[in-house]
């Protein structure tokens, strides 16, 4: 990967020391910049795509070639497979743009390669397929792979949101791997490099992620779609691109406001979840086959109930999920102090001795006795079952606007399996 083996040879002359970064405005350029006497970053600890790196001679859309998009349904392994050859290919593209640059942001790309690569069920490509199909997409046609690839640009929007929303709740671990900032800070302390190696390690991730959404956009024009489609998804991705941020600037904000309402805590589901993970997949799909306005309405509806559906359910695993599922320690949203639908519903139906306990508990380094304590009381004022009730009514409310739309009928089954799955989910 990247043209590295797993573990390169040791320096033959010891190696300097590099730059110490700061909080000030060169310091994302110094992330990039090694300077003079930089030394490159301590090897990762393993690769992921050992040999890729040969620069394409062909189109990264036809690298599905000897996929049978015709039979390829979202959700299953073969999907998954299909998905993560176009970004395997793509990261081998990337070789002759990153080596010039230099050790340091090769082992970057790596990192954000493995990112990619070891995880993820590759939701978002999944549904935006689904809407193409649902809009009269030809999975035989000498398009499809084209689509294929610009779905599979999703995934690395999704990479670029996760590295800067673990930074900024200060995760420790993300798919049961360290998170990409931490995994940089550990190997800023075992390089034994002077400078404080928290901070490096959030600077890099912070670039790390932005490598992410440039390139999402770079597998997007790079896809071989025809200048007609292009034209019809480059708006919706625009758009999708800044409601993410805003959703995550929006929950930022209500997190320093102390804005406990169930409707603010709604609003940023809807912007930071609903409309990057469904909603607007479904639209660029639907997009690319050139859908009618009737139709993109009925997938959007979908899209937003059922997305809204999907991070209520993530709210509850973040709580109540099994750390040997989830990848994260158990009652991580409530050290994190997340403000979610959950906790907010919680407070409205707390008395002030209640409440009291759960404000003064969230964003705390709770130990597991005091996890359980919190968690009984959520389950005990019905803040649990009514975020289940939400999580069936706009599921239902979802599945019906797909059902009465002109969606084509594989794309209608599709889309309540999918549903069902989002929303059922156990990780």
């Amino acid at each position: 990967m990247w043209g590295r083996s797993q573990r390169p040879r040791a320096p033959t002359t010891p190696p300097p020391r590099p730059r110490i970064l700061r909080r000030n405005a060169g310091a994302r350029a110094a992330a990039c910049d090694p300077g003079p006497s930089a030394r490159p970053l301590p090897p990762l600890e393993a690769t992921l795509s050992a040999g890729i790196g040969t620069p394409l001679s062909r189109s990264v859309a036809d690298t599905t070639a000897a996929v049978d998009l015709v039979t390829l349904t979202p959700g299953t392994p073969a999907f998954v497979s299909a998905v993560e050859q176009v970004l395997a290919e793509f990261f081998a593209s990337r070789r002759e743009i990153v080596e010039p640059l230099g050790p340091v942001f090769v082992d970057a790309a790596a990192s954000l390669e493995q990112f990619v690569i070891r995880g993820g069920k590759r939701t978002r490509p999944g549904f935006a397929w689904t809407g193409w199909l649902g809009a009269g997409g030809d999975p035989a046609g000498p398009d499809a792979a084209a689509v294929l690839t610009a779905c599979s640009a999703l995934e690395l929007v999704q990479a670029c949101a996760l590295v800067h929303d673990d930074i900024i709740d200060s995760s420790q671990t993300r798919r049961g791997y360290p998170t990409v900032h931490i995994e940089f800070e550990d190997r800023h302390r075992a390089a034994g490099w002077p400078g404080d190696g928290a901070e490096y390690g959030r600077a890099v991730a912070i670039l790390i992620g932005d490598l992410a959404l440039a390139w999402a956009d770079d597998l997007v024009h790079e896809a071989g779609l025809a200048p007609a489609a292009l034209a019809g998804f480059a708006p919706v991705w625009a758009r999708m691109r800044t409601e993410v941020l805003g959703g995550q600037l929006l929950d930022i904000n209500g997190e320093a406001g102390g804005d406990e309402s169930v409707e603010a805590a709604l609003r940023i589901n809807r912007y930071k979840t609903a409309a990057y993970t469904i909603e607007r997949p479904l639209h660029l799909g639907a997009a690319l086959a050139g859908a009618d306005e009737a139709l993109v309405a009925a997938l959007r509806t979908y899209g937003t109930d059922v997305g809204i559906a999907f991070q209520l359910r993530d709210d509850l695993l973040g709580v109540f999920g099994d750390p040997a599922v989830t990848g994260k320690p158990s009652g991580d949203d409530l050290r994190e102090g997340k403000r979610t639908v959950l906790i907010a519903e919680a407070l409205r139906r707390a008395d002030p001795e209640s409440a009291a306990l759960i404000r003064t508990g969230l964003g705390t380094d709770l130990d597991d006795a005091a996890v359980d304590r919190l968690r009984a009381l959520l389950t005990d004022l019905g803040a649990v079952d009514e975020v289940e009730r939400r999580i069936t009514e706009l599921t239902d409310t979802g599945l019906r606007a797909v059902a009465t739309s002109g969606a084509t009928p594989q794309a209608k089954q599709l889309l309540h399996d999918m549903a069902l799955a989002a929303t059922r989910r156990i990780a």
